[in-house]
C-alpha cells in the first residue's frame, strides 16, 4: 500500500474544512479532484472516511484514526523539505582559486567581497601561480578555479571561463626617452632594442612572442622578469623598454617613466577558469551565481 502524500493533504483539508468545497478552495484545486482523491483512498485503505450528507461532511471512526495519522506524517514531510532546503542554501567548505600577478586589477577582489559577505562560512585559499601551471591544476581538479591570462591556443576540453579583465601591454621608456612623447610605438621601432619583459613561466610571454612573430621581429628579452616593480625599476636604470601591463600599479604616478601603447595594441584577457564536468563543487557553484557566470 502506498499512500501519497498530495492524497493525505486533500484528506486533511476535507477533514479540517468539513467541506469538499472549502477544501477544494483552500487547495486550488476543482472539487472533483478532491472527490476522486478521497475515494480512491477510501479504496485503497477498504474503510469510508466520510459521513457524507447534503451540507456537512463529518469523518467517520476510520477518519478519525486516520486524521492524527495524515497530520503527523505532513508534518514530518515538511521538516524533510524544509531542512534540504536549508542545506542548499547553506554553503561551508573550502574553496581553492589560483591566482597569476596582477589579479588585483580584475574584478575578482570585489567579486570575493561580495561572496564573503553571502557566504562567510565559506574559507577561500588562493594559490598563486603562473598561468599555464594553474590552467593544468584546475584541469586535474587540484583546484576548483584560477584566475589566468587567457592563452593564444584553446583552453583544455570541458574547461569553461569568463573575461575578468581585458588589458594591454604597454612600452615602458625613460621620461626623457624620444619615445615618450608617442602616442603609440609601432612594434617595429622595438626591433633591435634592449627588452624588458616577463619570464618563459608567464602566461603573457608566448602571447608576446606570438605577436613579435607575426610582425617578422625577433622578441629577444635581454632582462626576463615577472616582477613589474622591477621592469620599471630597470627602465629607470635606463637599461632598456620595458613591455609591462597597463594596470600595474607600478606605473601610476611614476614621473620618472613614461607607458605608452604599442601598435598594433597588444591586448589581452584574464580570466577566471574552471571544469565544466565534473559538476563544480558548491562554494564554487555559489561562487559562479553571484555574477560572473552561470554555473
Amino acid at each position: 500500500m502506498i499512500v501519497e502524500l498530495r492524497t493525505l493533504r486533500f484528506f486533511v483539508a476535507v477533514a479540517e474544512e468539513q467541506s469538499f468545497t472549502r477544501a477544494a478552495e483552500r487547495l486550488s484545486v476543482a472539487q472533483p479532484a478532491v472527490s476522486h482523491q478521497i475515494r480512491s483512498l477510501e479504496k485503497e485503505l477498504g474503510e469510508a472516511l466520510f459521513e457524507r450528507n447534503p451540507r456537512s461532511v463529518r469523518l467517520t471512526e476510520a477518519g478519525r484514526v486516520l486524521l492524527p495519522l495524515a497530520s503527523q506524517t505532513l508534518a514530518d514531510a515538511d521538516r524533510v523539505t524544509a531542512e534540504f532546503a536549508s542545506r542548499t542554501a547553506l554553503v561551508t567548505g573550502t574553496l581553492l582559486l589560483g591566482t597569476v600577478d596582477g589579479v588585483q586589477h580584475t574584478r575578482l577582489p570585489a567579486l570575493l567581497g561580495a561572496f564573503h559577505r553571502r557566504y562567510p562560512g565559506v574559507a577561500v585559499q588562493l594559490v598563486e601561480g603562473r598561468s599555464a601551471g594553474l590552467i593544468s591544476r584546475v584541469e586535474n581538479g587540484e583546484l576548483d578555479a584560477a584566475v589566468v591570462a587567457l592563452p593564444e591556443h584553446p583552453l583544455p576540453q570541458g574547461m569553461r571561463s569568463v573575461v575578468m579583465l581585458e588589458d594591454e601591454i604597454v612600452a615602458v621608456v625613460p621620461a626623457d626617452s624620444p619615445l615618450a612623447g608617442r602616442t603609440s610605438i609601432p612594434i617595429e621601432l622595438l626591433s633591435g632594442k634592449t627588452l624588458i619583459s616577463y619570464g618563459h613561466d608567464s602566461g603573457l610571454r608566448p602571447w608576446l612572442q606570438s605577436a613579435f612573430d607575426a610582425a617578422g621581429i625577433d622578441f629577444a628579452t635581454r632582462y626576463a622578469t615577472n616582477d613589474a616593480a622591477l621592469h620599471v625599476a630597470l627602465v629607470e636604470a635606463s637599461i632598456g623598454v620595458s613591455l609591462t601591463v597597463g594596470t600595474d600599479r607600478a606605473l601610476a604616478g611614476n614621473p620618472r617613466v613614461s607607458a605608452v601603447p604599442v601598435s598594433p595594441s597588444l591586448t589581452y584577457r584574464k580570466a577566471l577558469i574552471w571544469r565544466g564536468t565534473p559538476q563544480p563543487t558548491r562554494p564554487l557553484r555559489a561562487l559562479l551565481a553571484l555574477g560572473p557566470a552561470a554555473p
